[in-house]
């Protein structure tokens, strides 16, 4: 069964999740970013999320761990908790 770890920043809204991904765009650290604005538990950690498998995640997030290309930062992705930046660090 595949394997991902990904980072991940939740807010509550489209426009602050764009915002937040055009910081990290333009050099901002990931981590840093999450630790400051992530709406998540996981915020605390720079938004590190750990080692999962499909289905442990909801649809729209596994979708694109396990689909999009790693080591790039992903969305905004809607999903029932809010708007989601993903970073897949690894996949296997």
């Amino acid at each position: 069964m595949p394997k991902a770890q990904a980072r991940h920043i939740l807010v509550p809204t489209q426009a602050e999740c764009q915002a937040l991904k055009n910081q990290i765009e333009g050099g901002a650290d990931f981590a840093a970013v999450a630790k400051q604005h992530s709406k998540c538990p996981s915020g605390a950690r720079g938004g590190a999320l750990g080692e999962f498998s499909p289905g442990q995640m909801v649809k729209e997030f596994d979708t694109v761990v396990f689909s999009a290309e790693v080591g790039k930062v992903h969305g905004p992705v809607k999903t029932q908790f809010g708007y989601h930046l993903i970073e897949i660090t690894q996949r296997a």
